[in-house]
């Protein structure tokens, strides 16, 4: 693989609401710092900077962030602004709402229905715009999700929300959602290894077929990072992957990415990182192809019990 000139174009594109964005985007959780919120070091905000604009100028165009992703010292809207204001119009900048961080880092109680406008408003001002291109609702344990949802349904119809996701939930939410407005993006935990009780693991694999049915981009998140989540520990991978990767001249991140490509031309993939070296990685995922054996072999390990 020649990653250095490969762009985003070679991952294929998908029509995500009105607008056609490459099926390889990027999360902005880890251009804050070394790991994900408080839990490493703060980023080099020039770096973390010159890594969005290098990722638009090699085709990126669907950017995944949110209010709360920001660590001691830096803020990921604040750094998407900084790079990217004015935005292009083919640019599709996605945003999350329900979650709540203190400017201490810690977490606060989930968003009651009538604060997300607070939410959404904070977003707007952060990232500098008018409007917000996508808004996902991320659950946050709530049995039902209709007065949350509604009340983002409000700001969409008022101008302040183009398009609306859900995030974080299991299959009878998306029903739920969709009697209320349309959902355009649904954004859950998925990739080669489980996480979670074997009921998210089905909860996923069901959505990802519903999405698939219906026209409704399936947005994973920890695609690369796996078990290890928002603490971006480096650990060994499995011998199935390392295994692939060599045969591909390849590693084992843009294996797990291509083979979440794999799922359905309806998958955007959002890795996240704040290297320019691994963006440039991430991006040439999108050109790998993986061998009917190569999927066998991938395939065993999402079906494998997890431990």
């Amino acid at each position: 693989m020649t990653s250095q000139t490969i762009t985003a174009d070679a991952a294929g594109r998908w029509k995500l609401a009105d607008l056609t964005v490459s099926r390889v985007g990027l999360g902005a959780m880890r251009l804050t710092g070394s790991a994900a919120f408080h839990l490493g070091t703060p980023s080099d905000r020039d770096r973390s900077i010159a890594v969005l604009r290098e990722a638009v100028d090699r085709g990126v165009d669907h950017i995944d962030t949110a209010a709360f992703y920001f660590s001691r010292l830096r803020s990921a809207n604040e750094l998407v602004n900084r790079a990217l204001a004015p935005y292009r119009d083919d640019l599709l900048i996605a945003t999350k709402v329900g979650p709540y961080r203190d400017q201490q880092g810690g977490w606060g109680e989930a968003a009651r229905p009538d604060e997300l406008r607070g939410h959404v408003e904070e977003n707007l001002r952060q990232l500098g715009r008018d409007h917000l291109d996508l808004v996902y609702l991320r659950r946050m344990r709530q049995e039902s999700i209709a007065e949350h949802f509604g009340a983002l349904a409000d700001l969409r119809a008022a101008g302040l929300v183009r398009h609306l996701g859900v995030s974080q939930i299991e299959p009878r939410h998306l029903a739920e959602a969709q009697a209320i407005a349309p959902v355009v993006a649904v954004q859950n935990r998925y990739g080669l290894d489980p996480a979670g009780s074997d009921r998210a693991a089905s909860d996923a694999d069901t959505l990802l077929r519903l999405c698939g049915e219906q026209g409704i981009a399936f947005v994973p998140y920890y695609a690369v990072a796996g078990r290890h989540g928002e603490n971006a520990v480096t650990a060994p991978d499995h011998d199935e992957v390392r295994a692939v990767a060599r045969a591909h001249g390849a590693t084992p991140a843009q294996v797990r990415i291509a083979w979440v490509l794999s799922r359905g031309p309806h998958v955007l993939a959002i890795p996240g990182t704040g290297d320019p070296a691994h963006l440039v990685e991430n991006i040439a995922a999108g050109a790998l192809r993986l061998t009917g054996d190569d999927l066998r072999r991938l395939d065993a390990l999402r079906a494998a019990p997890a431990h």
